[in-house]
């Protein structure tokens, strides 16, 4: 699956292929969020979850060469593996 297809996809699918087909890489906190970033093969997804709320507010699907993206990422991880 890529990024586009991801996309289209119901957010209960989405959850789906975090859980069931993507690897958790780590985390960062972002003002009231725990942001989760996964590693889908073709793409990565963040997962934002409130505290506050108990609950997965948004997922965000982004291509690997969005480096913006992966900025608030980069001194937590190491790509070389992927």
């Amino acid at each position: 699956m890529d990024f586009i297809d991801f996309q289209k996809l119901p957010f209960e699918t989405k959850c789906d292929i975090i859980t069931m087909k993507s690897t958790f890489l780590t985390v960062r906190k972002h003002e009231e969020f725990n942001i989760f970033l996964y590693y889908a093969g073709k793409f990565f997804i963040e997962v934002f979850y409130s505290s506050k709320q108990a609950k997965v507010i948004m997922l965000n699907g982004f291509e690997l060469m969005d480096n913006k993206k992966l900025e608030g990422y980069l001194d937590k991880i190491s790509l070389p593996q992927l």
